[in-house]
């Protein structure tokens, strides 16, 4: 390969680095780094052959668009010197910065900076390699530093800001804890109602959201399944009493946090995520380059959460949702297609056991799938069931779907039973509920008033340490006392709602369409008014099905209706 070192016009190539980080930070621009080039190579007579820039990418991998340009422009010849502002603009591991210069050094080419210090000899040589793993020394010690910084910061009851906060939530002023955002939580706790309450899986609230034209927290049409999922997983959302939160974070937070409020958690340093860059050869020829992120648990005694303001979702909604995306209490799509009486609808009169799905191909060369649902203690071979018939999948469920259906062409008839429902349900709740909560939070305010007197007759010498830890013992088994019969109130309070908030959805939504309308709702539709009315269908061996509900006078009504057994049965 020809050379013009020392011959021929000196020719250089410009360049230019930065990361991502080093973005958001000033006075290390592109710009600056490719000006100061073009005065030292107009200094040092360089002809200017092309400036390369590398905008956002990352020193530690050489895998890089800018970095592949120079080496094939290097390799096609006639390259004297490629300038750069520092060697670390090359790449930030001492082992690349080497392998680059023995690359360019075949074709000819030599690596020059502006802060070089050292010459080709062997000394020099030397003096830069020392410079360079000085170098990374220093920037694993920032790093380390930045870690326990960071740390440090969470163990203080304060969030370590990110790019962006968890959605529904803003940064304060001091970007160290979260302020709810009520617009787009409003978008959150429809997320947990939908999943929790109507019983929607996580691809129908996606489609409802797409068909709606939300737009997801990046200002996009689609949204992605993983992230919500992940909002219902996230501890960020789920209420937590301060009894919760305390165990969780140090005396110094706990001490900041009020008793009778609910907090979110944030949860720093449940990771380790490693980074790397890679180029890959596309359909169209092209080299497209795609970051990789290596995820990595951290054990949970090394998680450290951090309070937040309660988002306001109601911990019921919470929890349902948790179970039926966690647990996997979601409609079974078992052969390709939506299982209307799965997740507990449909059990075995014989034991109680939910049914099972299965389903099976006929022979021949057609192979039409047959749907059928069994007894899942009888299929598990657990003793104690009976029941070892299989029932055919289009047979069970238009019988269903045609009781059902009928009350939901019938309003007053629905709407008579939720209300006796709701009626039962507030009659329930021991004297006023309001009154009681009210005597309960008396209760406990005196309770801390208690403690902190027997504090200061601690203090000032008029009981003994031993005594007051005796007072203390005892104040606080009021206090967990207490605590426990405000969250029963509130528990019975948020099902109430709940009950409620599923009238509202049957008679707004459903109650009252024409039956071509219902006829013509999908299954997954039809599953998700199952949940609404708290369905329960038994099914026992001699295929007699026999309905019943949670809603008021519905629940009367259908324990004393049996459905008819089909003729066409397996």
């Amino acid at each position: 390969m020809p050379s013009t070192n020392g011959h021929g016009p000196k020719r250089a190539i410009l360049y230019a680095r930065v990361s991502t980080d080093e973005q958001a930070r000033s006075g290390y621009s592109l710009a600056q780094q490719i000006e100061a080039l073009r005065k030292y190579a107009t200094h040092e007579g360089y002809e200017i052959l092309d400036e390369v820039t590398d905008p956002g990418q990352s020193g530690a991998s050489l895998e890089r668009p800018g970095m592949d340009r120079v080496r094939n422009l290097v390799i096609a010849g006639g390259v004297s010197v490629v300038l750069a502002q520092d060697r670390d603009r090359y790449s930030r591991e001492p082992a690349y910065t080497y392998l680059l210069k023995r690359e360019f050094e075949e074709y000819g080419c030599k690596m020059r900076t502006l802060n070089d210090r050292g010459d080709d000899s062997p000394e020099g040589e030397l003096m830069d390699g020392v410079f360079d793993q000085f170098a990374k020394f220093e920037r694993a010690k920032t790093a380390e530093r930045t870690r326990r910084g960071k740390l440090r910061k969470a163990q203080e009851g304060k969030i370590v800001a990110g790019r962006r906060p968890d959605f529904g939530f803003m940064y304060n002023a001091a970007r160290d804890n979260y302020v709810v955002d009520a617009e787009q939580m409003q978008l959150v706790k429809r997320i947990f109602y939908m999943v929790g309450i109507e019983g929607y899986s996580i691809r129908g609230i996606k489609q409802a959201f797409e068909r709606e034209g939300l737009l997801t927290p990046d200002g996009k049409r689609n949204w992605a399944t993983p992230f919500i999922r992940g909002c219902i997983s996230d501890d960020v959302y789920k209420p937590h009493t301060y009894q919760e939160v305390e165990p969780l974070v140090s005396t110094e937070v706990a001490t900041g946090l009020d008793p009778e409020k609910r907090y979110g958690i944030w949860w720093f340093n449940r990771e380790r995520v490693t980074y790397s860059q890679v180029a890959e050869n596309g359909p169209d020829g092209k080299r497209h380059y795609r970051r990789r992120a290596k995820h990595a648990s951290k054990p949970r005694s090394e998680w450290i959460a951090v309070p937040v303001p309660d988002p306001g979702i109601p911990r019921a909604w919470v929890d349902a949702a948790r179970e039926a995306t966690v647990q996997n209490k979601r409609t079974s799509k078992n052969g390709g297609r939506v299982w209307e009486l799965s997740g507990g609808i449909l059990r075995c009169a014989s034991c109680g056991w939910s049914m099972s799905t299965t389903t099976v191909k006929t022979r021949g060369s057609s192979g039409k799938p047959n749907h059928y649902y069994r007894c899942q203690k009888q299929l598990s071979r657990v003793e104690g069931c009976e029941n070892c018939k299989t029932h055919r999948a289009d047979v069970v469920e238009p019988r269903v779907w045609e009781f059902v259906s009928g009350l939901l062409n019938d309003p007053e008839r629905l709407h008579a039973g939720l209300q006796d429902m709701i009626k039962r349900e507030r009659d329930g709740l021991r004297g006023n509920p309001d009154r009681e909560a009210k005597a309960w939070a008396e209760k406990l305010a005196d309770t801390n008033q208690k403690r902190a007197r027997f504090q200061d007759m601690a203090a000032e010498g008029l009981i003994n340490f031993g005594e007051l830890r005796a007072k203390l013992i005892a104040l606080e088994e009021t206090r967990d006392t207490v605590h426990r019969e405000l969250a029963a109130l509130e528990a019975h309070r948020e099902q109430l709602a709940e009950l409620e908030r599923d009238h509202d959805t049957l008679i707004a939504r459903y109650a009252g369409m024409v039956p071509k309308a219902l006829d013509a709702l999908v299954p997954e539709e039809r599953h998700r008014i199952y949940k609404l009315l708290k369905l329960r269908v038994n099914l026992s061996t001699d295929r007699g099905l026999e309905v019943s509900g949670a809603l008021g006078d519905i629940a009367k009504i259908c324990r004393t209706e049996t459905l008819s057994r089909s003729s066409s049965t397996a």
